[in-house]
Order: structure tokens, then sequence, then C-alpha cells
């Protein structure tokens, strides 16, 4: 009898079986099990027009996001927060935020440290394995929805730096 054994996804807790195959890169602070699941994700959001408009980029800065840490820089850290910012707290439609954090992200030359927040025992914040359980279109939306609003809730420490910065460099009322 064989057992397999667990891996626990440093970033969101997420547990996953071992899966010698996983192919997680390294550039987030996952393991290659909740990077593959991430992956699959994205996958079914370029191969539906309807996923890739509503969610795209609500899960890419999601995930980014819940997986601060180890090699991710400042950088990324501060455009993927902008991200959540404008999607969560402006209402921007997802389609819409990545000129401004581009825009951003060309201007800004040193970014400031976000600092993670610890997640405790008993926190079960939302993660990608919740999106990849969804069974269709509809329910992934809002699967996608409700991780974006439980990581940036995690982050609320943050909420107002992430607001200056954004209305430090970007006029969002023209």
């Amino acid at each position: 009898m064989t057992t397999r054994l667990q891996t626990t996804c440093p970033g969101c807790g997420l547990e996953l079986p071992e899966k010698p195959a996983a192919t997680g890169e390294g550039y987030y602070n996952a393991t290659s099990e909740c990077f593959d699941v991430y992956t699959e994700i994205l996958g079914e959001e370029f191969g539906s027009p309807v996923l890739f408009g509503a969610v795209h980029q609500l899960s890419v800065d999601t995930y980014a996001v819940q997986h601060a840490g180890g090699p991710h820089p400042d950088k990324s850290m501060g455009v993927h927060l902008v991200g959540l910012y404008l999607v969560l707290e402006r209402g921007f439609e997802p389609t819409s935020a990545p000129p401004i954090m581009q825009k951003m992200a060309s201007a800004i030359d040193v970014w400031p440290h976000f600092e993670p927040p610890e997640r405790s025992a008993e926190q079960r914040l939302h993660t990608v394995y919740d999106v990849a359980i969804s069974e269709s279109i509809p329910e992934q939306i809002d699967a996608v929805k409700a991780w974006a609003q439980s990581v940036w809730g995690a982050w609320a420490q943050h909420h107002d730096a992430v607001a200056a910065l954004v209305a430090e460099h970007v006029d969002l009322e023209s």
C-alpha cells in the first residue's frame, strides 16, 4: 500500500496530493500542484470569451496577491494589488484595469513593499480550487469574484496605501 503525500501551498494553504509531474515554475510562492490548478483555470478562461472578459484579469491579480512572497517582486505585487483595487473598490471592469496597471508599472521606479497578511490556522480564504470545482460558466464567474473578494479582504491593512498609490499616479476621475 502506498501513501500519497500531501502538499500544502505556502501562499494559500491549499492542500493537494503530491503530483510528481506538476509543472509550477517557482515565480509565485506556491506549490507546483497549486500552480497547476491555476494554469488549468487560465486555460479555461483563454478558451472562453465570456470567462476571459468577465474574470481573467481578476483571476491573475487574485492568484498573484494570494501567493505573495518568495521570488515574487514588490513591483508585481503592487501592480496586482492595484488591479484588485480598481475592480473591487472602484468598480472598473476587469478588461479596463490593465491599461491603468501598465501605466503605473511604467511610471513607478521603486514600488513599496506590501507585507503579506498573516494567515491564521482557522482562517479559510477562498483558493483557486474553489474556482476549479465550478460546474458552469456562471458558477466560475461567481467563484472568481468570491475568491477575489476574500483575498482582497485579507489585505485590508494595505487598502489605503494602494488607493493612495493609485491617486498619486493616475487621475481616475477624468
